[in-house]
C-alpha cells in the first residue's frame, strides 16, 4: 500500500443529506486505510443525472468547475464514493480530451482547466491502491457468515472507454474487498442492471418492477442482505422497499449496506461514525443471522472435538 494516498475529494450532494452514512461510512473507512482525503474547496453541484439532458457543454462545465478547483493541489488525483458524480466527472473529462470542446467548455468558467488529474471513486481507490489482501490484514471483526448479494449499479463501471474500472458486466472489486471482510458473496447475476434510478420520482412504477426484480433475485439466490456502492441505489431498494413489497406483492426484509460500512464495520470503527441507525431496513437483522450462523459453527466444531 502507498504511504502518499492522498486525493482531491469531491463529496458531491446527496452525501450532504440523503445519504449521509455513505459520506461519513466513506470519510471514517479512508482515514483508517491511510487514504487522505481534502475536500476540493467552494466544490460545487457536478449536475447529477439531468444536466446532460439538457446541454452536454454546459454539464460538462459544472463538472470540469471542480476539477479546477482541485487543480494546484497536491493530490494523486480526484476522487467521490458516488457513481452518479463519478460519471459526470470522468465524462466531462473525456470530452475535454478534444480541444474543440473542451474550449467550449472552458469559455464557460472563470478559469480554464487543464483536465489532467485522474478521477476515480473511492471504491476504485481501496480495491487498487489498498488491495483485498491488506484490507484483510487490517480486519479486527470478521463478518464471517454473513450472506450478501454485490450489486453495483449501472453506472459504476460503464461505459468502459469512460469509466475504466474493473469488468462493466461482471464486476468484481466489492466481491473481493467483501470477501476479505470474512462474507460470503453469493452469485447476483444482475449486479449491474438498472434499479430505476431517478424514475423514483417520474415513474414510481418502474422503479417498483426493477428495484423489486432485483430484490426478488438477491433472494432467490440465497442472499440475507445487498451491499452496493451508489446513493440512488441503495434509496430505491432501502428506502422504497416497504413500497415495492405493496406495489409487487412481496415480504422482503432485506438489509441494504453501503460497502464502506461494512469494510468500517469488520475494522472495528464505531457505528455512529458509519451512519448504520440512517439505514431504513433493520441492519441488524444482518448481523444477528451471522452471529447465529458463528455460533452454530462453534458449537459444531466442539462436538466434533469432543468425539475425537
Amino acid at each position: 500500500m502507498s504511504s502518499s494516498l492522498s486525493y482531491a475529494y469531491y463529496p458531491g450532494c446527496s452525501g450532504q443529506g440523503t445519504s449521509i452514512e455513505y459520506e461519513q461510512s466513506s470519510q471514517a473507512v479512508c482515514k483508517a486505510l491511510g487514504i487522505t482525503l481534502q475536500e476540493i474547496p467552494d466544490w460545487s453541484c457536478c449536475g447529477s443525472t439531468p444536466a446532460h439532458t439538457v446541454d452536454h457543454t454546459l454539464s460538462a462545465a459544472l463538472s470540469a468547475r471542480n476539477l479546477g478547483q482541485a487543480e494546484g493541489m497536491i493530490v494523486n488525483g480526484v476522487i467521490t464514493p458516488c457513481p452518479s458524480c463519478l460519471t459526470n466527472l470522468k465524462t466531462a473529462s473525456h470530452r475535454m480530451k478534444d480541444e474543440t470542446f473542451r474550449a467550449k467548455t472552458n469559455a464557460l468558467l472563470e478559469k480554464p482547466v487543464n483536465n489532467t488529474l485522474p478521477i476515480m471513486s473511492v471504491l476504485q481507490v481501496i480495491y487498487e491502491q489498498v488491495g483485498p489482501e491488506k484490507l484483510k490484514e487490517k480486519v479486527v471483526r470478521p463478518l464471517t457468515g454473513m450472506k450478501l448479494a454485490p450489486y453495483y449499479g449501472c453506472i459504476m463501471n460503464r461505459p468502459p472507454d469512460v469509466m475504466d474500472f474493473d469488468d462493466c458486466e461482471n464486476p468484481i472489486a466489492m466481491d473481493r474487498l467483501m470477501e476479505a471482510l470474512g462474507i460470503e458473496i453469493t452469485p447476483f447475476p444482475l449486479k449491474v442492471e438498472c434499479c430505476g434510478a431517478s424514475y423514483g420520482v417520474a415513474r414510481k412504477d418502474i422503479v417498483m418492477h426493477l428495484s423489486g426484480k432485483l430484490l426478488d433475485a438477491a433472494e432467490d439466490c440465497g442472499a440475507e442482505a445487498m451491499v452496493t456502492a451508489c446513493p440512488l441505489c441503495q434509496m430505491n431498494l432501502d428506502l422504497r422497499q416497504g413500497q415495492i413489497n405493496s406495489a409487487n406483492k412481496t415480504n422482503h426484509a432485506m438489509p441494504i449496506f453501503y460497502y464502506t460500512q461494512l469494510i468500517g464495520m469488520a475494522l472495528g470503527l464505531d457505528e455512529a461514525d458509519l451512519g448504520m441507525k440512517k439505514l431504513c431496513v433493520d441492519p441488524g437483522k444482518a448481523f444477528r443471522k451471522m452471529e447465529a450462523r458463528k455460533a452454530e459453527a462453534l458449537e459444531e466444531s466442539v462436538v466434533r472435538r469432543s468425539g475425537n
